[in-house]
């Protein structure tokens, strides 16, 4: 037996500092939530975990891109829906221009409504969605996933002549209400096909988001199952390691009061 070297206090002292680390560690990770709380931990993991979530945010960038290129779509159709009213309605003022029981003072008041429509459209072709043109017939390119690819939206050309010359004809005459009803005509066609344009990029721009959608929550799950700790196993382990910490200590004492032994040898 020996007084200088306790031998069986130093073990104690270092399993005790063992289980005191383990127990911080435990710790930490249940007040922080995260698995990884040092990148001493985990360095692999770690890395992993920081790209997936470098790409979850791209992920969720783009989400935004394609939302706002979606609203940017359904404004343009709002707009156009009350587009189609007004060249309906044109066509009807040219058509009843052409009565033969109408003055010429008849054809000059039907002459007013067709041009405020006329204006009214030839205003919508203006419009701007934050700025951005709404019929200025422009592709825009939407990014759509995270790594920068794109979407073409096709542009709409309200100042396409197909609506210009149905918007600036006269109809203050019989001839040139039948040219009206001729140009009102293919401007609705015009419409409709620009409609359908509409609808096509509403539609791969909803593919687009849902498939962002799908990604992100995946990425979500793949970063969660490194970086999130499991409550129930992590409880566990802190409980183990705290009992471990008090009987070391309880251990530290004993072995620490065992040199007082050699008293005995010595009385």
């Amino acid at each position: 037996m020996v007084i200088n070297t306790n031998i069986s206090a130093l073990n104690a002292a270092a399993q005790l500092m063992q289980s005191s680390s383990a127990l911080s560690q435990s710790l930490q990770r249940l007040s922080s939530g995260s698995q990884i709380t040092s990148p001493a931990d985990d360095p692999a993991g770690l890395a992993v975990s920081m790209q997936l979530t470098s790409e979850l945010g791209r992920v969720h960038a783009a989400s935004n891109n394609v939302a706002d290129a979606t609203s940017f779509s359904q404004t343009q159709d709002g707009y156009l829906q009350q587009v189609n009213t007004a060249f309906s309605r044109m066509s009807e003022l040219a058509v009843e221009a052409q009565d033969v029981t109408k003055t010429t003072n008849d054809r000059a008041l039907y002459q007013q409504e067709f041009n405020a429509l006329g204006a009214y459209i030839n205003n919508v072709s203006t419009q701007s969605f934050n700025g951005v043109s709404l019929f200025d017939g422009q592709t825009l390119n939407v990014t759509t996933d995270p790594n920068g690819d794109t979407f073409a939206m096709a542009g709409i050309n309200l100042s396409n002549t197909s609506y210009t010359t149905a918007t600036g004809d006269d109809i203050t005459t019989i001839s040139g209400a039948q040219k009206a009803v001729l140009d009102t005509e293919k401007a609705i066609d015009q419409l409709a096909s620009d409609r359908a344009n509409i609808g096509a990029n509403e539609e791969s721009l909803s593919y687009y988001s849902n498939q962002l959608s799908a990604l992100g929550n995946n990425l979500s799950a793949a970063n969660s199952m490194i970086a999130d700790v499991d409550v129930a196993t992590e409880s566990t382990t802190y409980a183990k390691q705290n009992i471990l910490v008090q009987t070391g200590t309880a251990m530290l004492a004993q072995a620490n009061s065992l040199p007082q032994s050699v008293l005995k040898l010595l009385s």
